[in-house]
């Protein structure tokens, strides 16, 4: 049977929005719609977007957006970079959005209802091309409100946490690259991720489109490319940012590694700013979850105006400070975030200069194969030795919990009939009668060997409620290919656990389809058709102290 695939076309541009096409240094035409210049006195600041998902489609809905931002008196420009939708040129995402975003500043600083003030805003790529303006320099850039999003991606890379060491393959993002970045269009389809090898199953549908993403291709090959052909933003003039984060967003991790190292940078310091909300990369809200159909965003257009009060509102007040100057950098709090099950909090810093580190280690491994609670979580490591087995099965691979995690909070599944199964293992912390705030980073510590040449580990830090379901505050992952001490970033977070709930950690060698499957051997897991199960050993005790490393804020009384 053929594939079925569907071709996502540019939809119309709305009456309100006139589309021109800008041209770019070497001669390129970008498909640029300008929204306001009847309504925002002229001269006005300007807020771009430079998107990869058709400027006019719902998915993006910038014609409401920009809605929101004439009403305060700016001018709304929203671009396809280049070979998206209406947009020339070669469609290799992570590639030109340096010049290109200089160029299409240069262009907007010459129309007569600009005053020469721009600043940008957006998510995830859209986010990426707002860094790419950074790296670009341009003087007329002001301020920007990169959302769940991060620098350090690129084409050729497949990783939800690029930065922190060797990864398993994220497979959600190389299924982005091959629907995404072929060609002007999208595509969708399913992908038979059973077959092997597995890169077979894109192989057919290039063949079904006639074309190939050459940013998927890079990814198999092992081949990334430097995404700015400028300084990396670090290194670039600085320039105020409101970094908007998601305490459930796949991309969390990478985002606030850029706030907490531009935040420890000179000059970057002064004009970092930080919201970080419990929501996902699609702009759920722990509050809400699971979604029931009448808040769904996606599909109510009631939802849909909700959501986008709260979506733009923070960055409106920013955009007044340092596009308007209409207020004083003093109103913004340098940090506003939401603890889970609280509500909102305001702070100087993050992280929280009364926060503390606690440290909480795996105990009983012989029992962290069975079901919950499995081992323990325990104030002082063991004085003796320990260890515990756990297999990696390429045959029975532990399954993801959320077919999406782009929608983690969409269902918000109960995984606990993950933590149930014999390959995983489990460590379970006492609940307490008082309310336990996490407030920062989290990491894994792990003494790990393998009888694989590579293996992977992910690790899931879960909120186990007193009936039974546990569900997901954090999580992350890491390929090894030797013996030894691993450790495993699992993002920042603010989070209560309530009173009669506790903690679980939850440890597996995979996690699919979201990531790529091991193969087991120095073989390429796209290409291998025969991989190779092994046996992971766990070290605890003092000799080995495995340990899952908090950041918790004092008791509050509440």
């Amino acid at each position: 049977m053929r594939l079925a695939v569907q071709r996502l076309r540019p939809e119309p541009v709305p009456p309100h929005a006139r589309q021109h096409m800008v041209r770019m240094r070497d001669g390129v035409l970008l498909a640029t719609d300008v929204y306001g210049t009847d309504v925002a006195p002229a001269p006005a600041p300007t807020v771009l977007a430079r998107v990869p998902y058709d400027k006019n489609s719902r998915y993006v809905f910038f014609d409401k957006i920009a809605e929101r931002f004439t009403a305060h008196g700016y001018v709304v420009v929203v671009q396809d970079v280049r070979g998206k939708f209406r947009s020339q040129g070669r469609t290799l995402g992570w590639t030109g959005e340096v010049d290109d975003g200089y160029d299409t500043i240069e262009w907007i600083t010459h129309q007569p209802w600009s005053n020469g003030i721009v600043g940008m805003f957006g998510d995830s790529y859209y986010g990426f091309t707002q860094w790419s303006a950074v790296s670009s320099q341009h003087p007329a850039l002001r301020a920007i409100v990169p959302r769940v999003t991060c620098t350090n991606n690129g084409p050729g890379i497949a990783s939800y946490d690029a930065g922190s060491g060797p990864q398993p393959l994220w497979l959600e993002g190389a299924t982005y690259q091959a629907q995404v970045w072929t060609d002007n269009d999208s595509y969708e389809y399913d992908v038979d991720l059973t077959r092997r090898p597995l890169v077979a199953a894109y192989e057919e549908a290039f063949t079904a489109i006639g074309k190939r993403s050459p940013g998927f291709d890079l990814i198999v090959g092992g081949i990334p490319l430097a995404p700015y052909n400028g300084p990396h933003p670090y290194d670039a003039r600085p320039v105020p940012v409101l970094h908007c984060v998601g305490w459930f967003d796949n991309l969390g991790i990478a985002h606030m590694r850029d706030y907490t190292e531009l935040a420890r940078r000179p000059g970057w310091a002064a004009v970092q700013y930080l919201i970080a909300d419990t929501t996902d990369h699609e702009n759920y809200f722990l509050e809400s979850a699971p979604v029931p159909p009448d808040d769904d965003h996606l599909v109510d257009d009631a939802a849909l105006e909700r959501m986008l009060d709260t979506y733009t509102g923070p960055a409106v007040e920013f955009f007044d400070v340092f596009l308007k100057g209409v207020a004083r950098p003093e109103s913004l709090p340098r940090v506003r975030w939401k603890l889970g099950h609280a509500g909102w909090r305001t702070a100087s810093m993050w992280p929280l200069p009364e926060a503390t580190t606690v440290e909480l280690y795996l105990a009983e491994p012989d029992a962290a194969t069975g079901t919950v609670p499995g081992g323990t979580l325990a104030r002082h490591p063991a004085a003796a030795s320990e260890s515990t087995v756990w297999r990696y099965d390429p045959d029975d691979l532990v399954p993801s919990v959320a077919a999406d995690t782009f929608l983690q909070l969409r269902e918000h599944a109960d995984e606990r009939r993950t933590l149930d199964r014999d390959d995983v293992l489990v460590f379970t912390g006492p609940a307490s009668d008082r309310p336990l705030d996490l407030a920062g980073p989290v990491h894994a510590v792990l003494h790990v060997e393998s009888t694989a040449p590579t293996y992977d580990i992910f690790v899931r830090l879960l909120d186990l409620a007193p009936d039974g379901t546990a569900r997901l505050v954090v999580r992350g992952c890491a390929q090894a290919d030797r013996p030894g001490e691993v450790e495993i970033a699992l993002g920042h977070t603010g989070y209560r656990v309530r009173p009669g709930h506790c903690l679980a950690l939850m440890i597996a060698g995979s996690d699919f389809p979201n990531h790529l499957p091991n193969s087991g051997t120095t073989e390429s897991p796209w290409l291998t058709t025969s991989p190779k199960a092994s046996l992971q050993t766990l070290r605890t005790g003092s000799a080995h102290p495995s340990r899952l490393c908090l950041t918790v804020l004092p008791e509050s009384g509440e």
